[in-house]
């Protein structure tokens, strides 16, 4: 069973804290069995303050993470010091230390600081909250910060951005260990959606459009029913009743994309459905999917995913008995 401690720092809020728990908690087999043991742990195994008021009484101390196949960092005060260039403290660097090579490592929110201030992040890819974002860069120049998406994947580390965008990185690492189908599980169990779209953009700072402007909310639901059919740009804009200009433009303002990827993200995710959980031809998973061909099928896929059809069912769909 795959072993994931939770490093509970002074400060860490309840909410990111139990998220990993109740996520990874919810993630089963298709006979109902458990995928994941789940330990919240502390740098000494003592109790630590969280910042609602109340103290964190956990069931193991550092020798969790050594013995850790994901360790996961919710947010914690610590970032206040680390963001005036403070080091880590010597029990939390030593905590930190005892984590395995290759252990994944994944943080929550502004548990991005600690990576950070471990020097895990340097040239290399992480998110945080976009409020936070101006400050990060500041204390860890060298960090390849991106403050737009709602999580990072840069394998061995992955990074999320604010409370909510915790819940999507857990779901996706369930999907990424365990395929779409524990992962949908996991994200019913939560009452949560499985995936997406967007990232952080979509939350900073907008105003809340008046109730008489039109949305594409309503093109976007007609489309993901016809994914399998061709559907042009201007189709699209017809069905909204909007010039394309307006359509497009209004439509990334809304989804953070253009319509032409949000159609190619919206069939991969059929695609790979399909490819992960029947037994279908890659060309008639192509044509289900909207792709028209293998060929298409295979390109999109190798450009987004760095992997083919066939490997990708190889990968995600258990060999028969």
């Amino acid at each position: 069973m795959h072993r994931i401690a939770v490093l509970a720092l002074e400060g860490v809020p309840p909410f990111e804290l139990g998220m990993p728990s109740r996520v990874f908690g919810n993630a089963l087999d298709d006979s109902g069995n458990p995928l994941y043991e789940v330990t919240v742990c502390t740098v000494d195994g003592r109790p630590v303050a969280s910042d609602a008021g109340f103290t964190v009484v956990v069931s193991a101390g550092p020798e969790a993470l050594a013995a850790a196949d994901t360790v996961i960092i919710p947010p914690t005060n610590v970032m206040a010091d680390l963001e005036q260039g403070m080091p880590l403290s010597g029990p939390l660097s030593a905590a930190l230390a005892m984590i395995r090579p290759g252990t994944r490592l994944v943080s929550i929110c502004t548990g991005t600081y600690v990576l950070a201030a471990a020097g895990l992040l340097d040239g290399r890819p992480a998110t945080t909250h976009w409020l936070k974002a101006p400050a990060f860069q500041r204390a860890f120049p060298r960090v390849k910060l991106d403050e737009d998406v709602l999580f990072v994947d840069d394998g061995d580390i992955l990074t999320s951005a604010g409370v909510a965008a915790g819940v999507d990185l857990c779901l996706y690492l369930v999907r990424q260990d365990h395929g779409t189908a524990a992962a949908n599980r996991a994200a019913r169990l939560c009452v949560v959606p499985p995936w997406r779209d967007g990232g952080q953009a979509q939350y900073i700072d907008r105003p809340v459009p008046e109730p008489t402007v039109a949305t594409t909310t309503a093109t976007r639901a007609w489309a993901l029913e016809r994914l399998a059919e061709p559907i042009t740009l201007a189709e699209l804009a017809a069905h909204a009743r909007m010039s394309l200009r307006t359509f497009t433009r209004r439509f990334r303002d809304e989804v953070e994309m253009t319509p032409v990827q949000w159609l190619t993200g919206q069939r991969l995710e059929v695609a790979r459905h399909l490819l992960e959980s029947s037994d279908l031809p890659v060309d008639l998973v192509a044509h289900r999917s909207g792709f028209g061909s293998a060929n298409s099928l295979r390109q999109h896929m190798r450009s987004t995913l760095g992997i083919s059809p066939i490997a990708y069912r190889r990968t995600f769909q258990p060999a028969p008995a």
